[in-house]
């Protein structure tokens, strides 16, 4: 068992790296500051090819494994960027290379490799629902050659940013199915298209996310927007939701590599009582745990990585690894912003954007809670208790 990356994989990451280092703590301070999407980075990404990492070479993508990238996102965020804004071009897509059909493919997959076309939205949390997808609202009622949408979405991120849009929706009633997860149907909408039937509210939030909660009303879609079967959207979702956890942990796993360079650089370099203040345990021991924490993350997100593109079942996987390297990431932040003292809160040294990120990858996209609850449930055979 080899537990090295391999060349092409140190190439990749070689690459993404020199491509950050045109866009360095001041772009992304000023991003943060101003509000602003980083429609520069997010394009010149699109431009070299990473955001079309994931998609066959025969669509106009480079075909690479996930494991690839979740790397790149890894390197963005440990460079100390921001993969969040481009993250969905890559995992939401994934039900569409895997159960759409070949014009759904034909008609989408050539424009996002080429940067063209932007698929960063993704409708599921509800407000009533939260993350028991189970329990949306949102109906999808069946009418000659498609269906009318009606209902709600919350916490869209990117949403004003992209031109089509992945939604899930019922088309069976909760209460006339055999199985919960049996009756919903997902679809792949174009945004402009929708016109006044989608309409879109920013959520002012504490980081630059760019989040939406989303009306549907009345939307007329034809058959050939659903992916898929009707009533099998959950499990053609689960396609995206495991790409997603792992994606997103990588980011979680970058920026923890991120916060253990810069606090032990500042504790080799602050002197405090004529001695670096990393020469204190106090100092030391937070550091040291969070790194070792981060590399045990870094270990589980390769195994589940590895299943994915094996074909193999990953869903528990891929949750615990959302868990673990969020949490290892949070204690990383808090290591950097005790090192840093008061520094640690000013935004020219960029401890305060990335902590504050660190922090929402233990709510989103699913919260670490439940990821306890499910996983003791497996454990202990018992029903969740919240």
């Amino acid at each position: 068992m080899n537990f090295d990356y391999t060349e092409t994989q140190g190439q990749i990451r070689a690459a993404v790296k020199e491509l950050c280092k045109g866009f360095g703590p001041e772009y992304w301070r000023q991003c943060a500051q101003d509000g602003a999407y980083p429609e520069a980075f997010v394009d010149a990404m699109a431009k070299a090819g990473w955001l079309a990492a994931l998609i066959p070479e025969e669509y106009g993508g480079a075909g690479l494994p996930l494991l690839d990238a979740c790397l790149i996102l890894q390197e963005i965020n440990q460079n100390g960027g921001s993969a969040v804004h481009c993250h969905a071009q890559m995992y939401t897509m994934a039900s569409i290379m895997r159960h759409g059909s070949e014009a759904q493919k034909r008609r989408t997959l050539p424009r996002i490799a080429d940067g063209s076309l932007r698929l960063q939205a993704f409708g599921v949390t509800e407000p009533d629902a939260g993350s028991n997808t189970l329990a949306i609202k949102t109906f999808a009622r069946k009418v000659p050659g498609g269906y009318v949408i009606n209902g709600q979405k919350i916490w869209t991120s990117r949403y004003s940013h992209s031109h089509m849009y992945l939604l899930i929706a019922r088309t069976t009633p909760i209460d006339a199915v055999k199985k919960k997860t049996d009756g919903l149907s997902l679809f792949l909408i174009d945004i402009k298209k929708a016109g006044a039937s989608l309409k879109a509210t920013p959520i002012r939030t504490m980081i630059n996310h760019h989040t939406f909660q989303v009306f549907i009303d009345n939307l007329e879609l034809s058959d050939d927007d659903r992916i898929g079967e009707e009533g099998k959207g959950f499990y053609y979702l689960l396609d995206s939701l495991h790409s997603e956890r792992l994606l997103v942990a990588s980011e979680a796993i970058g920026d923890g590599h991120w916060f253990v360079g810069k606090a032990a650089r500042y504790g080799s370099e602050r002197v405090v009582f004529d001695r670096p203040i990393g020469a204190n345990q106090g100092v030391q021991f937070p550091i040291a745990r969070a790194h070792m924490n981060i590399e045990a993350a870094e270990l589980m997100r390769n195994k589940a990585a590895t299943l994915f593109d094996a074909g193999l079942p990953c869903g528990r996987e891929a949750t615990m690894v959302k868990y673990l390297a969020s949490e290892a990431a949070w204690e990383a932040a808090e290591a950097a912003m005790t090192t840093f003292g008061g520094y640690g809160v000013a935004c020219e040294y960029d401890i305060e954007r990335k902590w504050k990120e660190s922090r929402l990858f233990r709510t989103a996209p699913i919260s670490n809670n439940l990821v306890l609850a499910q996983v003791a449930e497996h454990l202990l055979g018992m029903p969740r208790s919240y």
